[in-house]
């Protein structure tokens, strides 16, 4: 069995009225990368609160690197990275002096890799942090977590103001980061932002952790859009299929939503549909990419736009 490297047990931060963390039992494995996803205000900062010793839970028991976060073990701490979503900086100093005296902290980086990393994420080390925008400050924090070597990354919303030319460079250094050995719990409300990374993702709503699966799993359950032309019209039977719906027939060409996974005899709702094709003549037949972000936020349906706030009223 792999080695837990996060393991928390009815961990709860219990903050009044429906607000904060509650019964989490949540696992990251030694060398995975667990992808943590929830709408801004689910629980997802408070969770990690916890398990930085920020904040203090109400009940249940947590262990990070194998150690209660409480002890406040400063050999454990030198071992973790950790960014989190709004940064607050010091102002005068450079980044350079902000990211060197972090690495001093921690022992000591070598100057060529925190350069390369700066260089990677287009940040002028030598820029008083004051003056940097929003994004700027951000990679600030990520070059301080990604520059030294540690056995746990943990990040929290961690490319927000970044443009999308970096969270892919950002996502090249999780993966890279992974096949070195370390293990990195990615908080996101974004799915497309950790399922090319994630091994498996949670997702939490309302403060509660309601589902962990793989990402292979997560795009199993993805309805897929399917743009069928026949040599005749379009038939009609295929609407009546469970788990398929009809979005639009003109002529000879239907296009339909198919469901992802098992329909209500087990058999996959594809299967199903490409064998009821196979009673017609198809001439042509294109595929759209799965729908993950519907399956997200299948999670918060119920909501009425107000899953934000549900977690974290609360610093």
């Amino acid at each position: 069995m792999s080695e837990q490297v996060i393991s928390t047990s009815g961990l709860t931060k219990d903050y009044g009225d429906g607000h904060g963390v509650f019964d989490l039992d949540l696992h990251v494995t030694a060398g995975e990368v667990f992808g943590y996803l929830g709408p801004n205000g689910s629980g997802k900062s408070t969770t990690i609160r916890m398990l930085l010793d920020l904040v203090r839970p109400t009940r249940g028991t947590a262990t990070v690197l194998g150690h209660d976060p409480r002890h406040g073990d400063p050999a454990r701490r030198e071992r973790i990275a950790y960014v989190p979503g709004e940064l607050n900086l010091w102002s005068g100093w450079t980044a350079r002096e902000i990211i060197g005296y972090l690495a001093a902290v921690r022992g000591g980086v070598e100057d060529a890799r925190i350069a390369d990393v700066a260089d990677r994420l287009d940040l002028d080390l030598d820029r008083e942090v004051g003056n940097l925008s929003k994004g700027n400050k951000q990679k600030v924090g990520l070059v301080a977590a990604f520059a030294p070597r540690v056995e746990l990354l943990i990040l929290d919303e961690p490319t927000s103001g970044l443009d999308p030319l970096l969270q892919v460079e950002f996502l090249r250094l999780v993966r890279e980061a992974a096949a070195d050995g370390a293990s990195v719990l990615l908080s996101s409300h974004v799915l497309s932002e950790v399922e090319h990374v994630a091994d498996r993702v949670g997702i939490i709503r309302r403060g509660r952790l309601v589902d962990v699966l793989g990402v292979a799993d997560l795009k199993a359950q993805a309805s897929r859009t399917l743009e069928v032309t026949f040599a005749h019209d379009a038939p009609a039977g295929l609407a009546h299929l469970a788990g398929v719906t009809e979005l639009v027939t003109e002529g000879r060409v239907g296009r339909y939503d198919v469901a992802g996974g098992p329909g209500p005899d087990g058999r996959s709702v594809m299967d199903t549909f490409v064998k009821a094709l196979a009673g017609h003549t198809v001439t042509g037949l294109r595929g759209e990419d799965a729908d993950l972000e519907a399956i997200f936020l299948r999670y918060y349906a119920d909501d009425g736009g107000t899953a934000d706030q549900a977690g974290e009223a609360h610093p």
